[in-house]
């Protein structure tokens, strides 16, 4: 399997501390009443579907901002594969600490894991052919680095994480600026102008649009929403128009499990997929008291 990118762990950090705000952890009235003060607890938190591990350093961080005392071993590795009934963290500490904890730290992990899952479905599709499964920017509001790093801890690849990380001509973009070719002028007039240098991809919905910006010299043509033909099409013009230019091909739009492989064997180098971190299930997890001490 592709070796996940590092952790993001600054955003964890935000994420968990606004999570921890949203549930009000510092005013749980229930665990406060019910459970009695000083009694300490071990805890496991078991898959109950088979899936992708991914996010395990959130629960960490979950538990590291309400005690630092409380311990957390990761009992597998990122990327794993996990079994229906199978433990992949436990934990210890004051009872109190991680029932308050324990929705947030679900709540994150499930999401990621969700995510790991779904990606790893589509990465193993075509994992024979080369072809690499991208990420979009159709991610969680303030979840981004974390829905990306999930998408990596299943196989797949994070594609540009902001705005800044590379030029995207999208359909707007072009029809304000008077077509493909424009728009490919305009960007690079705009780099010259700044003393910048950025990766160029074009959207094209058409055969033709993309032989426009074949012969504008775009570095990296997306193919949204066209048919295996239409990207036949295409695969066949780059190799008329620009042979050994080593012109990136990217299917996206609408890219169900059942129509990956068709595209990925038309001949294209990457398919994008919002449905990675747009639509995961969430991986069904639990976290059970296992044992108490004390009070």
């Amino acid at each position: 399997m592709k070796k996940a990118v590092d952790f993001p762990v600054t955003a964890a950090r935000r994420a968990v501390t606004l999570a921890l705000a949203e549930d009000g952890s510092h005013d749980d009235i229930t665990t406060r009443w019910s459970v009695p003060a000083g009694l300490r607890a071990e805890a496991e938190i078991i898959a109950r579907q088979p899936g992708v591990a991914s996010g395990l350093p959130l629960v960490s961080e979950v538990f590291r901002q309400l005690d630092p005392e409380v311990v957390v071993d990761e009992l597998i590795p990122e990327g794993t594969f996990v079994q229906q009934g199978q433990a992949v963290i436990r934990l210890s500490g004051e009872a109190r600490t991680l029932i308050t904890g324990e929705r947030t730290a679900l709540n994150f992990l499930q999401r990621c894991c969700g995510i790991a899952t779904l990606t790893k479905r589509y990465v193993d599709l075509v994992a024979d052919l080369g072809v690499q499964v991208l990420d979009t920017r159709k991610t969680a509001p303030g979840l981004r680095a974390l829905d990306k790093y999930a998408v990596t801890s299943g196989g797949g690849s994070s594609h540009r994480l902001d705005l800044a990380a590379m030029v995207l001509l999208k359909e707007n973009h072009i029809a304000a600026a008077g077509g493909i070719t424009a728009a490919i002028n305009a960007v690079r007039a705009g780099m010259a102008a700044e003393d910048r240098s950025a990766l160029i991809d074009v959207e094209v919905e058409t055969s033709a649009q993309a032989v426009e910006a074949l012969h504008a010299g775009a570095p990296w043509i997306m193919l949204d929403n066209m048919t295996v033909t239409e990207i036949g099409q295409a695969v066949q013009a780059r190799e008329d128009i620009a042979p050994g230019r080593g012109v990136v091909l990217e299917a996206s739009g609408g890219v169900t499990p059942e129509l990956l492989r068709p595209i990925a064997e038309a001949g294209v180098d990457k398919v994008s997929v919002g449905a990675l971190t747009h639509s995961a299930p969430g991986l069904d997890l639990s976290m059970r008291l296992t044992g108490t001490t004390g009070a």
